[in-house]
């Protein structure tokens, strides 16, 4: 009897490390974070950077050569067109002349006085001779008239001639004392820094010219290039204006991002400053590309897209010129398709599959995918609304695994 029971003693205890070595071999569950094939909505867009710029901006240059006075205008002071005076600019000052320099034009000077003073009495003496070669030409003229055989018509002819003559001369001496008076006049204008200010009124005060400059925009200052007086040249810029409210949106994105970028697209700014999105639409993508270095140093072909601003300027009041906004460009949307994370997302082979979770158990399941935006991925086949699928899924999952969802 007793052996008996140390027999059925030593059988169960065989069957309980049995049963204990079989219960140990038993893999267990592995945790993993599920989610649901639903339909909505789903949207491709292309993310970058952008900065605010306006639209048409004037730089407001010298239209000639002077001195400009002083600019009281400020970057944010209201222009309007026509009125507002933004500059003004006067003959600049003649220059300093040397104590030679002054010398040979006060030299000049007394040489052209004198020469004018020597046409004084030749001048006289030309109209004398043409005054009394008129009364001659009169003299005989009436005596033909009276009796013509008493005067020649040669003779009448000699004294026309030599009243011509005589006209001649004193157009030629009044032509050579305008010449001597002009030539004294510039004699002297060299001579205007060279004297003491009390007797030397700056040029300007002397003929009361100046050339103003008024906004050719209604807008604002945007920056002021020449604040103090100086002598400028024709083309100096010396502000900026512009119209704050009428802004676009520059943005560079990768070339083969641009190619997806269609004119008239939705773009959405986000984390501009205000607390609301603001809308947009493309203007343009610029046909030409350039050359810019990322903060990796790798050199990028990247594209400029022009966006035009939908949101009235009342709305965005606080966005300037140069502002940074981060732009979403809409690619792609569709209103209404199955989508699962792109994180449930692998690769066979040259397909696309995804691990459902079919009663505790891991199901490989291929699939097909349409639109994918970095976060959703849109299902076209493979899949149906409500189906859980596991997201992250890594090495310890296969096809056949035992899952458990994550708490």
């Amino acid at each position: 009897m007793r052996s008996k029971f140390r027999k059925f003693l030593l059988y169960a205890f065989g069957l309980a490390v049995l049963a204990a070595i079989a219960f140990g071999l038993i893999p267990e569950p592995v945790e993993v974070d599920l989610a649901q094939a639903e339909r909505g909505a789903i949207r491709v867009t292309v993310d970058q950077d952008g900065k605010t710029r306006i639209r048409e901006k004037y730089v407001v240059s010298a239209p000639l050569a002077g001195r400009v006075l002083r600019i009281d205008m400020d970057p944010g002071d209201e222009v309007r067109a026509g009125d507002t005076l933004l500059a003004n600019i006067e003959p600049r000052d003649p220059e300093l002349l040397d104590a030679r320099t002054v010398a040979q034009a006060e030299a000049r000077v007394k040489a052209a006085e004198a020469t004018l003073e020597k046409m004084e009495p030749m001048l006289e003496e030309v109209t004398a001779n043409q005054q009394y070669a008129d009364s001659e030409l009169k003299r005989v003229q009436d005596a033909r008239s009276n009796s013509p055989s008493a005067v020649s018509e040669s003779e009448v002819e000699s004294r026309l001639l030599a009243s011509r003559t005589q006209k001649a001369l004193l157009r030629t001496a009044l032509q050579n004392k305008e010449i001597a008076r002009f030539e004294l006049d510039q004699a002297r204008a060299a001579l205007i820094r060279s004297r003491p200010p009390s007797e030397n009124p700056p040029l300007a005060e002397n003929n009361g010219w100046n050339f103003p400059i008024r906004s050719p925009i209604d807008g604002r200052v945007l920056r002021v290039f020449q604040q103090s007086s100086a002598v400028v040249n024709a083309g100096t810029p010396l502000l900026e204006v512009g119209d704050p409210t009428d802004l676009e949106v520059e943005i560079d994105v990768l070339s083969r991002d641009a190619v997806k970028v269609e004119p008239g697209a939705l773009v959405l700014l986000e984390h501009w400053g205000g607390d609301r999105v603001l809308q947009g639409r493309v203007k343009i993508v610029e046909p030409s590309a350039f050359t810019k270095i990322s903060t990796l140093g790798v050199e990028e072909q990247r594209v400029n897209v022009i966006v035009s601003l939908v949101d009235p300027p009342q709305d965005r009041t606080e966005l300037g010129d140069g502002f940074r906004v981060e732009a979403r460009i809409v690619v792609a949307e569709s209103a209404d398709v199955l989508k699962v994370p792109t994180s449930a997302l692998f690769r066979i082979g040259d397909r696309w599959a995804v691990f459902r979770a079919v009663d505790g158990v891991a199901r490989e399941q291929v699939v097909e995918i349409g639109l994918e935006n970095g976060l959703e991925a849109e299902i076209r086949s493979g899949l149906s609304p409500g189906d859980s699928v596991i997201v992250h899924p890594g090495d310890e999952v296969a096809n056949g695994t035992t899952i458990r969802q994550r708490n």
